[in-house]
């Protein structure tokens, strides 16, 4: 029995319409109504994690038999914009993962396009939902020794932020002294390099928000990108894996290809995927190439288990 229940997004707010223009997709490739129009599955349970009962929510989706079961934090994304998606745009990945023998703990944060959202809210909420899962997921029968995050679009932006949070300039109102380690992160078509992903990125998707997103300069933080931006916070101890669809018009290869040349320059772990014949849908649902390739990526992430239940 579900704490609670959130309902997937009315097929005429999909996010097709706001990420590629007119909602068409390249021929053989999937549109969002292909996935969405699917009847939605529904977490184990869904916790509170802050203050806020709207936003500061987690889905837990737990596989069966007694834990603690390997974990993968998941971050949906949407352009940063709560108008074009929410956390159950993930609901068929990340069922999908638990029939695997995965936990998952899919979040909440508050878009720019919400009271509160942007910078810095929308990285604070991120990080809340992130650490609550280092303080409260061994009681629900998780493994929280060792965690992989699988962000998709802008998901895959605060993924691979969250791996950096160990970076972050202690000036930054998004320091945190002990932040929670992430063995590793699937950047699913992610928009992760701010900077490079501005000029190629739909501009509703992020040139039109990023003022929102990365928030003012200051005297104190002359550079935006400098606590919002991974590409500005490597190296990383987290091994960063890219999977990017040959055919996506909203996170094209490139981007992954680039990031992945960065993490390593800076003397960090990366791959790179171009899966062929996928778009940016196909990243996220499961039974095609590219899911599957994610979720072997997310097994080989997290290793052979470690720990089993008391």
């Amino acid at each position: 029995m579900n704490d609670s229940e959130g309902a997937p997004m009315d097929a005429a707010n999909q996010p097709a319409a706001a990420e590629s223009g007119n909602g068409t997709a390249p021929e053989g490739l999937m549109r969002w109504p292909d996935l969405l129009n699917q009847p939605i599955p529904q977490p184990s349970r869904t916790l509170q994690v802050g203050p806020d009962a709207e936003t500061d929510l987690v889905d837990v989706w737990l596989p069966e038999g007694a834990g603690l079961h390997p974990t993968v934090l998941m971050i949906h994304g949407g352009c940063w914009q709560k108008e074009i998606a929410d956390r159950t745009i993930m609901n068929y990945a990340a069922e999908a993962l638990r029939q695997e023998g995965f936990a998952v703990w899919n979040i909440e944060y508050r878009g720019v396009d919400e009271e509160g959202g942007g910078y810095p809210g929308t990285f604070l909420d991120v990080a809340r939902a992130i650490d609550a899962l280092g303080e409260r997921g061994r009681s629900l029968g998780l493994n929280t020794n060792r965690i992989v995050a699988f962000g998709h679009s802008a998901g895959g932006h605060l993924a691979v932020w969250a791996a950096a949070r160990e970076n972050l300039p202690e000036t930054s109102p998004l320091y945190s002294d002990d932040p929670l380690h992430l063995a590793g992160v699937v950047n699913s078509g992610g928009l992760a390099d701010l900077e490079a992903s501005a000029p190629i990125a739909d501009p509703g998707c992020l040139a039109d928000i990023m003022d929102q997103l990365t928030g003012p300069p200051s005297e104190s933080r002359a550079d935006v990108f400098s606590d919002t931006s991974p590409a500005a916070l490597l190296p990383v101890s987290s091994k960063i894996i890219s999977v990017n669809g040959a055919q996506d018009r909203i996170a094209p290869p490139e981007l992954g290809r680039a990031l992945t040349e960065k993490v390593r320059e800076a003397g960090g772990e990366a791959d790179f995927v171009n899966v062929p014949v996928s778009g940016h849908v196909e990243l996220i649902a499961p039974g095609t190439l590219a899911f599957d390739i994610e979720t072997v990526a997310l097994k080989r992430l997290l290793g052979p288990e470690t720990e089993t239940a008391d």
